[in-house]
Parts: structure tokens; sequence; C-alpha cells
């Protein structure tokens, strides 16, 4: 029943043009910061922790525009999971660095597409499907609340596109669609589970950082590209941003985390009040020893 529900609300709102899609958004977003202190109180540590800011004014400034675009990212799943594909693309106003993609199929490589929390991941990654003549399997964690996880998965798999948990099985799928010359998308800052991640700086804190990239990265005849949707004012649509990656991985897990990291950091301060600051980042998983000091 909740299942059927949140569908049914998903794509009604999905229906609504982009700019009230993300109106809707940002006033609910504010109303869960009006009455969730422990919602902007992280966004503000965050964000502060990072340094990003230049002052108290600006970084109080970047509090209020992370919260707005955290509630316009999650309305605009609406959007990703249910519009067509040509929908999707009208969306899409241009693509830096396409270019890139086109090198690594030329080679017959497989790609590793690589993506954080920033601007809206979701409607990047079905515009890259739709636009590869291979299929595309992202990698998901299944959510919190186990009745959203079919809603998703029938959203993700639209046009080409595959779904693989985030599990043993999921990584030999993405593993094996990568050695047939097929793409996979994964968000490389979310926290692992134990055993699946070493400490490595985060703007300069240690967050226990996922190993899975830079293994994949390693593989023979895979190209590692970062990606992100940079969503543009006023509801005009998204610019989708490709980025190679800038140094190879070594196959040293604390080295290739720390990278990997900078690499991100490197994204999210291309606009940082895109990110997505409520998350946890820095959280310390079941059965993980803490960082060590040097970290």
């Amino acid at each position: 029943m909740r299942a059927r529900l949140a569908q049914f609300l998903i794509t009604a709102l999905s229906y609504l043009p982009l700019p009230q899609v993300q109106v809707i958004g940002r006033c609910v977003a504010h109303l869960v910061a009006g009455f969730s202190p422990r919602f902007r109180q992280r966004i503000q540590d965050n964000l502060h922790h990072s340094k990003i800011a230049e002052s108290y004014q600006s970084e109080a400034k970047l509090v209020k525009q992370s919260i707005a675009h955290i509630g316009m990212g999650a309305a605009e799943l609406s959007i990703a999971w249910c519009r067509e594909p040509d929908d999707i693309m009208r969306l899409v106003q241009a693509c830096e660095g396409w270019e890139h993609i086109e090198t690594a199929q030329a080679r017959g490589e497989g790609l590793l597409l690589v993506t954080p929390h920033l601007g809206n991941y979701d409607i990047a990654g079905r515009y890259v499907s739709q636009r590869l003549p291979c299929p595309l399997t992202a990698m998901y964690r299944p959510p919190k609340l186990a009745w959203l996880e079919p809603v998703m998965n029938q959203g993700r798999v639209r046009d080409k596109g595959k779904t693989a948990p985030a599990t043993p099985a999921g990584v030999r799928q993405i593993m094996k669609a990568l050695r047939a010359g097929e793409a996979t998308v994964i968000l490389p800052d979310q926290v692992p589970s134990q055993g699946d991640g070493v400490w490595a700086p985060f703007f300069s804190r240690p967050a226990y950082t996922m190993t899975l990239v830079p293994r994949l990265a390693t593989m023979k005849g895979v190209t590692t590209l970062f990606f992100y949707g940079h969503r543009l004012p006023k509801g005009e649509g998204f610019v989708i941003k490709v980025r190679p990656l800038p140094t190879p991985f070594t196959g040293d897990k604390e080295h290739d985390a720390a990278l990997m990291n900078q690499i991100i950091e490197s994204l999210i301060r291309e606009a940082p009040e895109q990110y997505l600051w409520s998350y946890n980042r820095y959280k310390k998983p079941a059965g993980v020893q803490p960082p060590p000091a040097t970290c």
C-alpha cells in the first residue's frame, strides 16, 4: 500500500514543470529545517568544517542555499524516476566532456562513471544512459524505507538502465558489465560497511571511504570518469559535466582513497551549494576502528 501511494504521489509530482517541482522542494526543505534542528545543524557543521565559505556571512548564505538545493534534489527525483527519455534529454542544456566517453568507447573499454552527491545525479545518470549505446548499471544502497525501493528501482531501470545492490553479488555484476565493455555508475561518497573502506581525509577530516571505486578503476580495459549534473538557476535545467581521472589510482588503498576524496572535493568546490551537506559523511560504521591520529 505504501509503495503504491508513494508511486502515485511521485508520479503526480513529475507531471509538473521543473520550476514548480523545484519550488515545492525548496519549501518542503525549509520547513524540515525549521522543525528539525538536527538536520540544519549537520549542514552547518559540515559546511563549517569544510572551510569552503570565506566568512561567517557567506557560510550562513551557503547553509540556506544548501537546504534549498537538498529540497530541489529530493523533489526532482520524481522527474528522474518517472519521465520519459526525451523529457530528460530536454532538461539537459549542455554536456561538457562527452568526448572522454566517446574516446573510451572507441577503445572498447568499460566505463566506470563516478558521481558524488552533487547537483542531480539521477537525472545526469539517465541522460548518460540514454546517450550510451550500451547498458548502464547503477549501484545503489537499499533505502531505509523498504517500501521506497521498488519505486526507486522502477525509475532507474528505464532506458537501458540496470541496477545492482551494494553487495558482493552486486559488485560481481558490476565487474562483469565492465569486462563486457558496458558502463556503470557509482556514488563514491557513501560511507561503506566494515571491511569495504579505509580512513582518508575529506575536507581535512577523517572519513571512512570506500575502496571499491579505485579497485574497479584499476581493472584492465576500464576508463574512469567523474561526472555530475549541475543545476542551473530558475528552473532552466542542467548541465552535465564529465571529468577525466586526473591521476591514476595506484592500488594502494589509503593513497587511492585520499586521491578519490581530493577529486570529489574539487568537484564540490565548483558548486558547493549543490552538495548534500546533510549527509553524515564522517560517521564510524559498526565494527570499524576509529581513525588513526595521522589521518
